[in-house]
């Protein structure tokens, strides 16, 4: 891929941000689409974050991606946010408009539900409970996107019950909070169940939850995609239980993005996906 003095450019930005999967993600698209662009990756201490967001419409750049620790600060630091960003209280897609403002957005919610919707695609949003572990900024955007869907019924789990109780009251949709002991037993009927948390990543520890008060029908998802089969879906798929990974969160939420950036809306494909795990 030859890029020229014309390169749309755009990026990610983290602190660190070496582990990131967004530049090889954001590269098979530019290479399959032949788009004079690339997407790099900024490492951006948090304190500098504003500065480094302020830059971007002066460097000709068309926008960024924000990871950890930078989804919450920013909010204050774009000229606009759209509503579902706001509602989620954090940004992950910046876009710079055609007058060098800089738009922030939140596409978390959209990558989950489309990745839950291409493994799950039976699940139905009233067919019963979710019950969602954590509490975090991932929680956040998956209780938004299933509150949205229609689910009815969200049990929220988390080892901090005020932070559950803070989530329940800014997303103001139909929560019962259970206590962090009580996690397996709140699996009980529950037609989804969502992990959150980082529990279950490479150099963390598993997820100790069991599985047994779910029944055949109940699908489940883990928003950790390193490693891929995390101890919780492996333990579901023992069960026979449908198990959805948290990769294809990551790919879909980048699409908003892309099209924005480069002026192609790229699709989410079996290719891809085993781009990205190609990585080291």
């Amino acid at each position: 891929m030859t890029i020229s003095g014309a390169a749309r450019v755009a990026g990610v930005m983290g602190w660190p941000v070496v582990h990131s999967r967004s530049p090889r993600l954001h590269g098979y698209w530019l290479a399959e689409h032949g788009i004079d662009g690339v997407y790099v990756p900024f490492p951006v201490r948090p304190e500098h974050l504003a500065t480094a967001l302020r830059a971007l419409p002066a460097l000709g750049i068309r926008g960024a991606n924000l990871t950890v620790p930078h989804k919450e600060r920013a909010l204050e630091a774009l000229d606009t946010v759209d509503a579902l960003a706001r509602r989620i209280g954090a940004v992950n897609t910046v876009v710079v408009d055609a007058e060098g403002a800089l738009a922030g957005s939140n596409t978390d919610a959209h990558g989950f539900m489309a990745n839950l919707r291409e493994g799950a695609p039976a699940w139905r949003a009233d067919g019963g409970p979710v019950v969602v572990l954590g509490a975090g900024g991932a929680a956040r955007a998956v209780c938004a996107a299933l509150i949205d869907a229609g689910v009815k019924a969200i049990r929220l789990v988390n080892r901090s019950p005020a932070r559950a109780e803070g989530l329940a009251r800014d997303l103001d949709g139909p929560f019962v909070v259970r206590p962090w002991d009580e996690r397996s037993v709140a699996l009980r009927g529950a037609a989804l169940v969502v992990n959150t948390t980082s529990l279950g990543m490479t150099g963390q520890p598993p997820l100790d939850v069991d599985l047994a008060p779910v029944d055949g029908a109940c699908v489940v998802n883990d928003l950790v995609y390193v490693p891929l089969e995390t101890p919780l879906l492996a333990a579901a798929r023992a069960r026979g239980l449908v198990a959805v990974d948290g990769l294809g969160m990551l790919l879909h939420q980048a699409v908003p993005g892309f099209a924005a950036w480069f002026g192609v809306r790229p699709t989410v494909t079996a290719g891809l996906r085993a781009h990205v795990l190609g990585c080291p």
